[in-house]
C-alpha cells in the first residue's frame, strides 16, 4: 500500500467511526460482513507468506536456526586472537631493534678516541650522518 491508500482509508475509517450510530442496522451487517471477508483474505495471504519462508528455510538447510557450536565460535575467535599475537609480536620486534641500535651506536661511542665534547657539536651529527652512508 502506498500512502495515499493508507491515508483515504484512515479518512474512511474516521467518517464511519464518526456516524456509526446513525448507520442503519442493514448497513453494520454489510460492513461487519465484509471486514470478515477482508480479515478472511488477510489470513490466507499470511499463511501463504508464512509457507513461502517455511520453504525457503526447508531449502536452505537447518544451518541458519542452529545456534553456533563452540566450534563455530572458534572460527571467530581464533583469527582475532592470532591478529592481536601478531601485532604485539611486531611491536616486540621493532622494539628490540630500536633497543639494540641504540646499545650499537653506545658501544661505538664507548669505543672511539673521540672526546664527548665532539658529540656535543651540531656539526657532528651531520658528520656521523654521512659517515653511516
Amino acid at each position: 500500500m502506498n500512502p495515499t491508500d493508507i491515508n483515504f482509508a484512515y479518512k474512511i475509517r474516521h467518517a464511519l467511526n464518526e456516524y456509526v450510530d446513525t448507520l442503519p442496522p442493514a448497513t453494520m451487517n454489510r460492513l461487519a460482513e465484509a471486514r470478515k471477508a477482508a480479515m478472511a483474505r488477510k489470513k490466507n495471504s499470511e499463511s501463504t507468506v508464512l509457507a513461502a519462508r517455511t520453504a525457503a528455510v526447508g531449502m536452505s538447510g537447518a544451518f541458519l536456526e542452529q545456534p553456533f557450536s563452540w566450534l563455530g565460535r572458534f572460527g571467530v575467535v581464533a583469527p582475532l586472537v592470532l591478529g592481536v599475537a601478531m601485532f604485539v609480536g611486531m611491536y616486540h620486534t621493532a622494539q628490540q631493534q630500536r633497543i639494540n641500535e641504540l646499545a650499537e651506536m653506545d658501544m661505538a661511542v664507548l669505543s672511539d678516541e673521540l672526546t664527548l665534547l665532539a658529540y656535543l657539536d651540531t656539526g657532528f651529527n651531520v658528520y656521523l650522518a654521512k659517515r653511516a652512508e
